[in-house]
């Protein structure tokens, strides 16, 4: 019974995205009279404009994710905080993925790459690691991107907030995984 259940969820899971596509097209055409081909071009030229306006915030935290991973800084405060880490249960292991993610999201998928290669795809680092990359956002990518697209120059408790949430995201991870695993 369970099992059908499941087979037919599936089954219907691989139409939506398709339906979606057509479905609201088709909507917005026959019943709210949109001129979707219109709309749509205007929303890709208002999408590019600001794609233009976001290129030097863009290139400036790639600069400095870059800088960060180049200088060493990172292997001098794994280094520095390793013996806390130990004391509360945090592997030092995925401490580069917990600094690095809320600054960028392929910096961070490489550390992940990293832990999986090195550990196993298998281990409790890769899947606390899985785990941390899944539960937390690319914070000042994000910032960066968002409200440097609509001019916004004071973030005001953005910033504290993003990496209070990454902070509780790592964590979790962390003591989820190892009492889970």
């Amino acid at each position: 019974m369970i099992e059908s259940f499941i087979e037919s969820l599936n089954a219907l899971a691989k139409f939506i995205i398709p339906a979606l596509l057509v479905g609201i097209p088709l909507y917005a055409l026959a019943v709210r009279k949109v001129k979707v081909y219109e709309v749509f071009v205007v929303g890709a030229k208002d999408g590019f404009s600001i794609a233009v306006r976001i290129i030097p915030y863009l290139v400036a935290i790639l600069v400095a994710v870059g800088m960060f991973r180049a200088s060493g800084a990172l292997d001098v405060l794994l280094t520095l905080l390793s013996p806390l880490l130990n004391f509360m249960g945090f592997p030092p292991e995925n401490l580069p993925l917990a600094l690095m993610r809320p600054l960028s999201g392929s910096g961070s998928l490489g550390l992940l790459t990293d832990l999986v290669n090195e550990y196993g795809a298998d281990s409790l680092y890769a899947k606390i690691g899985a785990t941390m990359f899944g539960s937390s956002e690319t914070t000042f990518y994000v910032l960066a991107v968002y409200f440097g697209s609509v001019g916004v120059m004071r973030s005001r408790h953005a910033i504290p907030a993003g990496l209070i949430a990454d902070a509780v995201g790592a964590l979790s991870a962390v003591y989820l995984c190892q009492w889970l695993l």
